[in-house]
């Protein structure tokens, strides 16, 4: 088992309440930051989370505009964050006692408790490595790297409870690099993914089908992304529901947030609209969705 030496944590030990000020302390300690919708996870910049940056004047600009907006936290710099889930179709905390267990999530720099009562692990991003995000929706866990994003504190997010707020509820004494390699492997002992099918009894497997997602090859990302919510919606599951389970994968397959919501969205109400539900292959879902990656 591989250990990454201590380095310092680039998190800064206080945040303000306000959102304006926990976004500038952000900036002001090297974490690229951009707005997010009040009480919601979806950008609003027009390139995402490609727009973060640590330019406080610009920080100042979007906040000044959106006093309420959200804190979004651009990680692979400065930050990588591990995810665990907490959700209606299961939790990722048993996997988190084996992570533990097996030694792999020590060294976390701070722990935040997430809306919807999950864990977000915060860890120093290993100088020179460069970590993908990956979703394992099995697992209930995803890790966020190169290529993702999380909603920092104090953001809130509107839940079937009300508004709720990230919180943190702990801070680490000896950060160090997370071997996100490692725990991919450990969870996630798989083959090359094809096609997922039903399980037996016709019962839709949420999490294989998020983590087939995460691994869509670019030019077939959103059509897979479109098919695989197309069948948890005909499983019975909610909107906020798909969302849930299919977000992290969408955002560890490269897609845009805002892209990756819409594309649910058309899912879930092409699905509501259509008698008979479409069970072709993600490729013939592309043409009836009309996205493309």
């Amino acid at each position: 088992m591989s250990r990454l030496d201590p380095i310092a944590s680039p998190l800064p030990a206080y945040t303000p309440a306000t959102l304006h000020g926990a976004a500038a302390v952000y900036a002001v300690a090297g974490l690229p930051v951009f707005p997010c919708a009040p009480g919601e996870k979806r950008p609003l910049t027009e390139h995402g989370f490609h727009d973060a940056t640590t330019d406080l004047r610009q920080v100042e600009r979007w906040w000044r505009r959106t006093p309420e907006a959200n804190i979004g936290i651009a990680t692979g710099t400065g930050v990588d964050v591990l995810d665990i889930d907490v959700h209606a179709l299961g939790t990722g905390f048993p996997e988190l006692r084996s992570l533990r267990q097996a030694g792999l999530v020590d060294g976390w720099a701070q722990a935040v408790r997430s809306p919807s009562g999950g864990l977000h692990l915060y860890y120093p991003s290993g100088q020179g490595r460069e970590l993908r995000s990956w979703s394992r929706g099995q697992a209930h866990l995803d890790f966020r790297g190169r290529g993702g994003y999380i909603i920092a504190p104090p953001s809130t997010v509107l839940t079937e409870h009300g508004l709720r707020r990230y919180e943190v509820i702990a801070r680490g004494r000896h950060p160090r690099p997370v071997d996100a390699d490692a725990i991919r492997d450990l969870l996630t002992p798989t083959p090359e993914p094809r096609t997922p099918s039903a399980a037996p009894g016709g019962v839709v497997d949420a999490g294989r089908l998020a983590e087939w997602v995460s691994r869509l090859p670019e030019g077939n990302r959103n059509a897979g992304l479109f098919w695989a919510a197309c069948r948890l919606t005909e499983a019975g599951l909610s909107l906020a529901e798909t969302q849930a389970v299919l977000e992290p994968a969408g955002i560890a397959a490269a897609l845009d947030a805002r892209e990756i919501t819409a594309t649910i969205r058309s899912a879930h109400r092409t699905t509501q609209l259509t008698p008979t539900p479409p069970t072709s292959s993600p490729g013939a879902a592309s043409a009836s969705s009309g996205l493309r990656r």
